[in-house]
């Protein structure tokens, strides 16, 4: 899917002149000439990143980028005349990701933004991985792959035995994430143990489990007896 980026400038002849190159790089592009437009544009339209000037009326860049901010996380350049090391972070104190300097060379600014969507890739794929391992202690479960490793040794499962497996291992990564919060029995006691103790009993409870149903699929007649 192409990414859509929203260019923000109340002087058109560089509105253009960023969206010639822009869709030179194959992104999609839409316009407005100050900020309220912008916002309005957000909110009709599925935006990937906003290239935004500071000096405009109505709405300058710095308001708008703070209004954006509000809501919404995507990558914001600015673009500004000013050059002072205070209106760069003014700009991006207020929750610009990156400052270009006018007069600018396109190629720069088409450098800068394919830059600030690598950055947002790799946050994603950070972010995958992470959620697709599960590590506690010495024991790590990668979802994804269907491995598990107690330190650096690989237990071998059947996909069925990791399905059976993970599930419980799910739960327990939820509670490290949870800063070893307190568990109340039935009785209203709190019980207060180490990940590896908990972890222990959720899975002996498991095995007698399912040793009662062994027993009981043991007592059935095969089916069409």
């Amino acid at each position: 899917m192409r990414r859509k980026i929203l260019i923000v400038d109340d002087d058109k002849e560089i509105r253009k002149l960023v969206e010639i190159y822009l869709r030179n790089e194959g992104f999609d592009t839409i316009t407005a000439s100050d900020g309220i437009e912008a916002i309005e544009k957000l909110q009709d339209n599925e935006i990937d990143m906003v290239v935004l000037d500071i000096m405009m009326p109505r709405m300058d860049g710095i308001q708008t980028c703070m209004k954006i901010r509000e809501t919404n996380h995507i990558p914001i350049l600015m673009l500004s005349a000013k050059t002072e090391d205070m209106d760069k972070i003014l700009g991006l104190t207020s929750g610009a990701d990156d400052y270009l300097a006018k007069p600018f060379n396109p190629l720069e600014l088409v450098a800068r933004v394919k830059s600030q969507f690598r950055r947002q890739d790799m946050f994603k794929t950070e972010k995958r991985k992470d959620e697709s391992l599960i590590a506690i202690h010495d024991l790590e479960i990668h979802v994804d792959s269907h491995e598990v490793y107690v330190g650096t040794k690989k237990v071998k499962l059947t996909p069925t035995e990791f399905d059976i497996f993970e599930v419980p291992c799910s739960k327990m990564k939820g509670i490290v994430m949870k800063n070893r919060k307190k568990y109340t029995n039935t009785f209203g006691k709190k019980l207060i143990m180490n990940l590896k103790t908990r972890l222990w009993f959720i899975f002996e409870s498991f095995v007698k489990k399912l040793k009662k149903i062994r027993v009981i699929l043991c007592t059935l007649k095969p089916c069409g007896e």
